[in-house]
């Protein structure tokens, strides 16, 4: 075999990030069957594959073609599926794809982290809702439009210089113009069109990452759950009031329900839609919304859980492993705006939140006042780097469960050392990448934890990403 050959294959299992996997046999050889990861194929199909990485004991492939297509499959509701990055499997069956998750972290665990025998895993809670459960969609304005294959062939004339969507994947420079969408809301697709229409018959140009020129960066919306708050955000490259406020006007004049405008300001090379600083043109600058009992106020910088629903099932998974009796004290790593920390704040004794962004803190901080809390405390902390002294220093008592909530990269050998040393009874360790979750625990596990059970979550779908909460004991 070689690079850029076609091959049939039969797609027999489904591994991590979604890709099928196929095998062919070896004749030649007492090894086992070749593996192959193919792209865009899913177990029970028959493809047409593209070879286009081989190495010694695996090769990736793409399918090309769908010769006999599984049971599972079914039709994409979204027209910019195949090309949008935003839902790589809206063509597998919802059923399908919890399945398929459940099943991952399983595998993950058993192959990264050497597990031989696996806790229990308790079956994984699907979405409340599989489409518009999004709270917050980010949009990219770009001078460089993707032109998808029916645009490339249409008649019809079309602005390449203009586009309001999303990112092609391993596209950084290119936006996909898009008028429909169905992660967040219909209400939302609506606001992206009117913005797009609006800049567009006034001439403005969107941010170029080429040249440095231009305006429009950036449409952020969020739209709460629970209070129907409305936010609008619209990041730019410079200020201009009169404009600004003119789109303002006519955003509201169209969508009365809007509950605040704001427009970010970012003057940096980078393409984040995090501005310098904004400027609110309507409202209060902020929404809130609710997770379990409690309120949460969200500013455009903010970090709140994407699916709100799901975030309450997550919490809920997280306290019933911890089985809470009322006077423990806690440490919350990486507690962000202090989400996790205020939603058990009235099941434990006090609470103690190691966060490194500033900004994060003082949003936590907001949101303790708001719920009129006294029993949790955040501390700035690098946790890339020891706490212990940071501990030492404030004499905070030692805990009796750590609950983890880090990055996709997972713990810090620094902090899983830090935490091994603290020897907290409980560990909850909550998880968006069970991947670097089974690395991290394997650690714990060589260190006197056992792992006692697992949940996953679905944060996501259509996508094969996995939340995942696990707990372990101190033997």
């Amino acid at each position: 075999m070689k690079k850029g050959d076609l091959i049939e294959l039969d797609i027999e299992n489904y591994a991590f990030e979604g890709k099928g996997i196929a095998r062919i046999k070896r004749e030649d050889e007492d090894e086992k069957n070749f593996v192959v990861f193919v792209q865009n194929s899913y177990p029970g199909d028959k493809v047409k594959a593209k070879l286009i990485k081989i190495k010694k004991s695996f090769a990736e492939a793409r399918a090309e073609e769908i010769l006999i297509p599984s049971q599972e499959r079914v039709e994409a509701k979204c027209k910019y599926f195949g090309t949008c990055g935003g839902c790589r499997q809206q063509d597998l069956a919802y059923e399908a794809q919890i399945k398929y998750k459940q099943q991952q972290v399983k595998e993950i665990f058993k192959n990264i982290g050497g597990f031989s025998e696996l806790p229990e895993i308790l079956p994984i809670i699907p979405s409340v809702h599989s489409f518009f459960y999004r709270n917050k969609m980010e949009f990219s304005f770009s001078d460089k439009r993707w032109l998808t294959e029916d645009e490339i062939s249409s008649e019809e004339k079309i602005d390449k210089n203009f586009a309001l969507g999303l990112h092609v994947p391993n596209v950084y420079d290119k936006v996909l113009d898009i008028d429909v969408c169905y992660l967040q809301s219909e209400l939302s697709y609506r606001i992206l069109n009117f913005t797009r229409d609006f800049f567009k018959e006034r001439n403005i140009q969107p941010y170029s990452t080429k040249t440095h020129s231009g305006f429009l960066r950036n449409l952020v919306i969020r739209h709460s759950y629970h209070t129907k708050d409305l936010m609008v955000n619209l990041v730019t490259a410079d200020e201009d009031d009169l404009l600004t406020k003119n789109y303002s006007d006519s955003l509201l004049k169209e969508f009365p329900t809007i509950t605040t405008i704001v427009n970010n300001i970012n003057k940096k090379k980078a393409s984040v839609a995090v501005g310098d600083y904004g400027k609110v043109f309507y409202g209060d600058g902020f929404i809130t919304d609710m997770i379990g009992d409690y309120t949460f106020r969200i500013s455009t910088n903010s970090f709140f859980q994407t699916n709100t629903l799901q975030a309450e099932n997550l919490y809920k998974t997280m306290v019933d492993f911890a089985e809470l009796k009322g006077n423990e004290v806690v440490y919350d790593l990486y507690s962000g705006a202090g989400t996790i920390a205020i939603y058990i704040s009235q099941k434990v004794k006090e609470i103690y939140a190691f966060e490194s962004v500033q900004s994060a803190i003082e949003d936590a901080k907001t949101n303790v006042e708001l719920n009129d809390i006294n029993n949790v405390h955040f501390f700035n902390a690098d946790l890339s780097k020891s706490f212990l002294p940071l501990i030492e220093a404030n004499k905070i008592p030692k805990p009796s469960l750590i609950i983890l909530d880090p990055p996709r990269s997972g713990l810090h050998k620094n902090t899983v050392e830090d935490v091994i040393k603290i020897n907290p009874e409980k560990i909850v360790y909550v998880s968006c990448n069970p991947a670097t979750q089974a690395r991290d625990i394997k650690s714990f596990s060589e260190a006197g934890y056992k792992l006692i059970k697992m949940r996953p979550v679905d944060m996501f779908p259509h996508t094969f990403h996995i939340e995942n909460v696990a707990l372990l004991l101190r033997n």
